[in-house]
């Protein structure tokens, strides 16, 4: 039996109020949020996020601990439209930040939405356990619909049949795909923002290509319609999956998306990001079809397990989904590099060095410190006479001082710094992020979160930033779908 092991989800915790769009761009927008990935988040850092919920498990240490679970995985599995680099793979940084053995694989599958079905039915085919992890940045020019409807986030998916430690909590039953090619979505390497043909074109392939998908997944464990009881369908053509949904038969009370008046479509991670909101909200017994529409159709038929009574994700959708502050307009068009804006008259960023941070790996993409022979001393960073390493990057901390420099170079200031005493040892002077100025204290719980501090010539410095601990009500229970 193979099937998902564990999930876990990264929304930003920015939003943009659609209805901002439109007065200033003159056209698009329209009524509810979408998710915006700040000014240090790319879909390195989200990925990063996503995939550490994903290896969460109740009991492990507070501190982040990779815990053999994280060491069965045989390929770690990187999904995006939007990479970072382009000629080398992003998914090591990833499987850096993650502390993942030397013998784990880690592939990109970049370019197409279609990616993250291709990654995920590679884990699902193979043999082990394999981490999938869908991130995506969903940018659209100023005014158009692909802005106002995108989202940016990222989730990740963990496969396995359930021997190395973790049990399965979602059976996969079956898989069936239809390919066809035919010009929908495209963007050109070097372009921002995609073009799409007319509507009505993609509707009707996509139609014919899905109700196949569809029949083919049914009979092939001998469903029909009336047997689901979550329905979800992704893919970036509205219209499209507007008609598929109609066309299931499945009734409307059991279409599940909480994200597209919240959200927005996370385009290559939308797929993963449905999934595991289902997960969430399923019962034990229950099926539920994911029927994917890009460049053709893929159905996935999946049962829920016993287990899945008992699995508790590590940041609920439901609790990101509350956790969020506004980010105007303006500056959501900065961030993307629509509207130049006057920097800070202060250097940029140099170049970072591939030698030095080859040395510090550890410490720059995993936060590990260092403790002293006895255990009573914690170093941040690592001291060359400690011999026992420190894992940070789980931790929770008090900030004893803060600074807003106004001053220093930042793509979005006022750059807030703060000293910050973690909890299990080590003190360490850190930049804040995801917060207003405003609203930092003395006294106030944050969390590392892993985000890139800079990009010069082309190179990402990635490390560590602290961001405010925002709780809404901790474990939510399960309820009907």
């Amino acid at each position: 039996m193979r099937g998902i092991l564990g999930w876990g989800v990264h929304l930003p915790y920015r939003r943009l109020d659609r209805t901002a769009i439109a007065p200033v761009a003159g056209a698009g927008g329209g009524t509810g949020t979408r998710a915006v990935a700040s000014y240090d988040e790319d879909t390195t850092t989200m990925a990063v996020a996503a995939a550490r919920a994903a290896l969460h498990r109740e009991g492990e240490s507070s501190r982040g601990d990779r815990g053999r679970l994280a060491d069965t995985i045989r390929t770690l599995w990187l999904t995006t439209t939007a990479p970072a680099y382009q000629d080398r793979t992003n998914a090591t940084a990833l499987h850096a930040a993650l502390r993942l053995p030397r013998t784990t694989a880690a592939y990109d599958a970049t370019g197409a939405v279609r990616s993250t079905t291709a990654a995920l039915d590679a884990a699902l085919t193979g043999t082990g356990t394999h981490l999938v992890v869908a991130s995506d940045l969903r940018t659209g020019r100023p005014g158009s619909a692909d802005e106002s409807a995108g989202g940016d986030a990222a989730a990740g998916l963990l496969v396995g049949d359930g021997t190395d430690g973790a049990p399965v909590l979602a059976e996969l039953l079956a898989h069936t795909s239809t390919t066809e090619e035919f010009l929908d979505r495209w963007r050109t390497p070097g372009d921002q923002t995609s073009k799409t043909w007319e509507d009505r074109f993609g509707e009707t392939r996509y139609a014919t290509l899905a109700t196949e998908a569809w029949d083919a997944v049914l009979a092939a464990d001998g469903k029909v319609s009336d047997d689901i009881d979550i329905l979800l369908v992704a893919g970036t053509h509205e219209r499209a999956v507007k008609s598929v949904l109609k066309k299931t038969g499945v009734s409307a009370a059991r279409h599940h998306d909480p994200f597209t008046r919240t959200v927005g479509n996370s385009g290559a991670a939308h797929p993963a990001l449905l999934l595991a909101s289902a997960l969430e909200v399923a019962q034990p017994g229950q099926t539920i079809v994911l029927l994917v529409l890009a460049d053709g159709a893929d159905a996935f038929l999946w049962r829920t397990t016993e287990a899945l009574a008992f699995y508790r994700p590590a940041r609920p959708v439901a609790d990101q989904l509350a956790e969020s502050g506004s980010v105007s307009y303006g500056r959501y068009l900065a961030w993307r590099g629509f509207l130049a804006v006057e920097p800070p008259r202060r250097p940029e960023p140099a170049r970072t060095s591939a030698a030095a941070a080859a040395r510090a790996a550890e410490w720059k993409f995993a936060l590990v410190g260092s403790e002293s022979a006895d255990g009573a001393t914690v170093h941040l960073p690592p001291s060359s006479f400690d011999t026992a390493p420190h894992p940070a990057a789980g931790s929770e901390g008090t900030i004893v001082t803060f600074t807003v420099d106004r001053l220093a170079y930042s793509p979005s200031p006022p750059v807030v710094f703060a000293v910050v005493d973690f909890d299990g040892g080590g003190r360490l002077p850190i930049e804040l992020t995801d917060v207003d100025a405003e609203e930092v204290a003395i006294g106030m719980r944050v969390e590392a979160t892993f985000r890139r501090l800079s990009s010069a010539d082309g190179v990402h410095n990635y490390f560590w930033k602290a961001r405010p601990v925002r709780r809404t009500g901790g474990r939510t229970e399960r309820e009907s779908c």
